[in-house]
């Protein structure tokens, strides 16, 4: 007779507890490793934090500190060469099947470890036990698989073992970088993927996070669902856990003219909320009604043509800074609110000696935009003026 393991269960039931096993184990990746050990965007009870960490120990073998710095690497490097895992630089195909691969080699970077792992665990078991035998882990992880599934014990394990590689690191760190949608024009090719939030736990939603990296909450948009988010806000209401940082989300008051220190704070800290309003009520219709009266010979759609319009020049390929030529000389409206946008990017980057000078911008900024005669340009500048900010970056 075969083999059924202390718990005696059957397949669809050791279908539903590998379910659940690597549901925590994605919960205790983006909850404990990356909101709360690589961003800060929360504190976690040392006893929730210790039991992801054991968790992690048994199921991935992944030493915090290590992953830690290899994801603060991705963000300072993003798709450049020094991205440990750019499919824009190397390649959908090598980062979705080899992304266990690139991140061990990334973690085995001496310096990387010390420039960016700071602050993660260094206590007495992370040195003797989890640091120095990751692997341990993954052996009791197959030994308990087998004593409690029996034959079954061997799959559970393999699945366990790929679940990371798989998910995380290829679908997240390949596919949320190379196909999707996006609410955000980040420098980078970030992007949110559905429907995979059960699966993930949030982290599909990756554009969202490399907009807000520090933030807790990775949802944007009423319809997206962060699962980790949820359990963020069950283990806050238990005591186990406290969120420091969210996303802010922008409101506008009404009738306020006067583009003040607090208009600019505004700006500053939601200027990723400024760039989709600008790209929506701005760049959106007067793109279409510059491809419907002026400019000629142009097979771009006007959809197409307000993204080229919202990027700057240095993310555009040649073909695309070929195509934003042609529509800038042929239109302009548009090389007009280009330039606005530009001046936008500029403003952001502080490229200003002082916060009074950047004050002075901004209020200059406002008042030439609604001198253009371009009503969607006005109508977008006599909002910002009024921009204030909710769910600020602590609480």
């Amino acid at each position: 007779m075969t083999y059924q393991g202390l718990l005696d269960f059957s397949p669809w039931q050791v279908i539903v507890a590998i379910l659940a096993m690597t549901h925590l184990t994605i919960l205790a990746v983006t909850i404990y490793l990356h909101r709360a050990q690589a961003h800060r965007a929360l504190h976690l009870h040392p006893a929730l934090a210790h039991l992801f960490r054991f968790w992690l120990w048994l199921t991935t073998g992944m030493v915090t500190r290590q992953w830690v710095a290899v994801h603060r690497k991705h963000h300072a490097h993003c798709e450049t060469s020094r991205d440990p895992h750019s499919p824009q630089v190397l390649g959908l195909r090598t980062v979705f099947w080899r992304g266990s691969e690139l991140y061990m080699a990334a973690a085995k970077n001496a310096d990387d470890l010390v420039r960016y792992g700071q602050g993660t665990p260094d206590d007495w078991l992370e040195r003797n036990l989890y640091s120095r035998f990751s692997w341990y882990g993954i052996a009791l992880m197959l030994v308990l698989d087998l004593l409690l599934f029996g034959v079954y014990g061997l799959a559970a394990w393999a699945v366990q073992m790929l679940w990371i590689p798989v998910l995380a690191a290829g679908v997240i760190n390949g596919v949320g970088h190379s196909w999707g949608y996006r609410n955000f024009e980040t420098p980078d090719a970030a992007t949110n993927i559905l429907p995979w939030g059960v699966l993930i736990g949030g982290e599909e939603l990756h554009n969202n996070h490399h907009a807000f990296p520090s933030s807790a909450r990775l949802a944007m948009r009423r319809w997206e669902l962060d699962l980790g988010w949820l359990y963020i806000r069950l283990f806050s209401w238990l005591g186990l856990a406290r969120v420091k940082r969210v996303a802010p989300w922008p409101r506008f008051i009404e009738g306020k003219r006067n583009v003040d220190l607090d208009t600019l704070r505004a700006f500053l800290i939601g200027r990723m909320h400024v760039v989709r309003r600008f790209s929506l009520d701005v760049l959106k219709p007067v793109t279409r009604e510059a491809l419907g009266s002026e400019v000629r010979n142009c097979d771009i759609s006007p959809r197409h043509a307000a993204r080229m319009l919202a990027r700057t020049w240095s993310q555009l390929d040649e073909h695309g800074r070929r195509n934003l030529e042609h529509l800038l000389t042929q239109s302009q409206q548009l090389a007009v609110v280009y330039q606005f946008r530009e001046r936008l990017q500029q403003i952001w980057e502080r490229n200003a000696p002082s916060q009074d000078a950047l004050l002075q911008q901004l209020q200059d900024w406002c008042h030439q935009a609604e001198a253009t005669g371009i009503q969607a340009l006005e109508r977008f500048s006599r909002q910002l003026r009024g921009m204030a900010l909710v769910g600020a970056p602590a609480h």
